[in-house]
């Protein structure tokens, strides 16, 4: 039988729930056990799908194409196990189920009510994800903050379910705050025990605790904890802010947190193998060699959320070169109104990734040609892919117009539209492309040398395809379609070939990428960027002692953080001016040879045999 692990928040919303239910997952996996994870939401939303990045962050899409919380990534990058629909649960779903048995006569006429019935149901759940994934210990995040009304069917069910289970078949980890006072330069620990209180209102009692703290606490303040929240003092952990996510297993299993859930776990298990993890993860992501500027595009950037998978991903690129990618955050509305130069000047790559809607495109459009004229490196993401279609149609093909149906239904020239099966579609949640496709590589192409297979599964999230009608046309001005969906011989990889590194898919690469196993688009990417620079913008090295002392000054002084040593070379290029006139000649020249029927020179210049740059 599965052993079950609940973790809930409490204090404040934030703290980092799901980052610390993956690192435990990490931890157990560490040990030899089988390890699952599920998060249950409680927002009245069936799915996230069609919730605002700006509201839920970015939606991870899974293999079986379930639209799910953004923590699902978390706990695969961290785990490597894949997550299905049944790891994420949210209360529009459970009660979207009640209902529908209710209507089908399954009570037998009863009176249907929040207890039992629809903490049954969150009770089968969980108990039909262990039985599926056939695993040693389902590690199960309870969404929202203690004391939210929306989340207390959630709580009632996990108090019945470990009261069904047996108390070393169950435990209950408590995320919690403990906060500083700088004014009386203290640790507070009167939030915690209020929370623990309100869990214990609702009759579930923590068994662990885990106190999210900027500064170390002493022995007499663990003991205290300890003694207001009726726990063991060794099962109060510090959850100490790190210099990098991926340190947050080490930080636990220090403190010998896996240790402490296997004892009241009852289970005996082998010491832990986390060697690689410290050395080629966390070791990379603290002392990286040298580093690389990247500019991702995007219309939601304010928000960290928004493309988390997108930034964790590029940084599993950089981690497999021994690289730091600083990422720079680029408002594709915001850019619109800029000479691209201007912004993009400092990059050694540009991402464009997915999302819906019109805003933004122009910005993208721009940095798109910005990338395709500068022999920039290039990855787009879904939207990213059919904005790179739609700058080429207008400027490389000459298609004055081209546009995608979604931001012009009465385009002259629709190069990107709804697939057949899409237009008669009204609802909106999960009627989309989801999930994992096959997709067949085309021999010769960068995206095989990338992949070095000529057969990929990627996960999909889009309405709208690149339409084949115009695929001869582009074929000829040298865009090269590099992969295929051959069931309905659709687009979903394309690059260029007067271009050192231009590539865009229709899937999203990021979901698929993994701290030691980085996405192979992602690998490509960051190494073509860092080819942009020669050595990758060495960092200052430090010796052991030098790392040491920087330590031990931080830790007398928090406020204090070492300074960003982001220094390296930069791209030199003409002036925004001279680059704009530049860009639009060659535009101007291609397009003019393509309507006369001549074929550009695969240098990229004009049939005269000059590059313009």
């Amino acid at each position: 039988m599965a052993k079950y692990i609940f973790v809930t928040g409490g204090v404040v919303s934030s703290l980092g729930k799901g980052i610390a239910s993956a690192s435990i997952g990490l931890l157990l996996k560490a040990r030899g056990l089988r390890v699952t994870l599920m998060k249950l939401d409680p927002y009245i939303n069936v799915d996230p799908g069609t919730m605002s990045p700006y509201q839920h962050g970015e939606v991870y899409v899974t293999e079986d194409g379930a639209e799910t919380d953004l923590d699902l990534g978390h706990y695969e990058r961290f785990t490597g196990q894949t997550m299905t629909k049944a790891n994420n649960v949210t209360a529009g779903r459970i009660y979207f189920s009640v209902i529908e048995k209710e209507r089908r006569g399954d009570y037998l006429g009863g009176t249907v009510q929040v207890v039992p019935h629809v903490t049954d149901e969150i009770k089968r759940a969980m108990r039909e994800v262990a039985k599926r994934d056939e695993v040693d210990v389902v590690i199960i995040e309870v969404g929202g903050t203690v004391g939210d009304i929306e989340g207390l069917p959630f709580l009632e069910a996990i108090r019945q379910l470990r009261n069904e289970l047996g108390r070393n078949n169950a435990l209950n980890i408590h995320l919690t705050l403990v906060p500083y006072i700088r004014a009386a330069d203290e640790l507070k620990t009167k939030p915690t025990q209020h929370s623990v209180g309100k869990l214990r209102e609702i009759g579930i009692q923590a068994d662990v605790l885990l106190c999210r703290t900027e500064r170390p606490f002493s022995d007499t303040v663990r003991g205290k904890i300890a003694q207001f929240c009726n726990v063991e003092p060794d099962a109060v952990i510090q959850a100490l802010d790190v210099r990098d996510v991926y340190e947050v297993p080490l930080m636990l299993r220090g403190q010998g947190l896996d240790d402490t859930v296997l004892r009241m776990l009852d289970l005996s298990c082998p010491p832990d193998d986390l060697a690689e993890w410290r050395a080629d993860v966390v070791g990379r992501a603290l002392h990286p060699a040298r580093s690389v500027r990247i500019a991702v595009v995007g219309k939601y950037i304010q928000l960290q959320d928004a493309y988390k998978s997108i930034y964790e991903a590029l940084r599993h690129g950089g981690l497999a070169h021994d690289a730091e990618v600083v990422i720079k955050r680029v408002d594709s509305e915001l850019l619109s109104q800029q000479d691209p130069h201007e912004v993009l000047h400092d990059v050694q790559g540009v991402l464009i990734p997915g999302g819906f809607g019109h805003r933004g495109i122009k910005g993208k459009l721009e940095a798109i040609r910005y990338a395709r004229q500068r022999q920039l490196p290039f990855l787009g993401i879904c939207l990213g892919m059919q904005c790179a279609v739609i700058e080429f149609a207008r400027n490389v093909c000459g298609l004055e117009g081209a546009n995608s149906t979604e931001f012009d239904p009465a385009t002259p020239h629709p190069v990107v539209s709804l697939l057949a099966e899409q237009r008669g579609v009204t609802a909106m949640g999960a009627t989309m492309r989801l999930g994992a496709s096959r997709c067949r590589l085309r021999e010769g192409t960068k995206a095989r040398a990338c992949y070095g297979t000529s057969e990929i599964h990627e996960r999909h999230r889009h309405r709208y395809e690149v339409n084949n009608h115009y695929r001869e046309q582009f074929t000829r001005a040298g865009l090269v379609v590099s992969g295929t969906y051959e069931p309905g011989d659709l687009v979903e990889l394309i690059e260029l070939t007067d271009h050192p590194w231009f590539i865009a898919s229709q899937f999203h690469p990021e979901f698929k990428s993994r701290p030691g196993v980085p996405h192979p688009l992602f690998h490509g990417f960051v190494g073509a960027c860092l080819a942009q620079q020669p050595g990758g913008a060495p960092r200052r090295a430090r010796s052991a002692a030098g790392r040491s002392e920087a330590n031990a000054t931080r830790a007398r002084n928090p406020k204090r953080r070492p300074a960003a040593t982001r220094g390296g070379s930069r791209r030199r290029a003409a002036t925004g001016v001279d680059a704009k006139r530049a860009a639009k000649g060659v535009d101007a020249r291609r397009a003019a040879t393509r309507r006369a029927g001549v074929s550009p020179p695969k240098d990229g210049g004009h049939p005269g045999g000059t590059r313009v740059t």
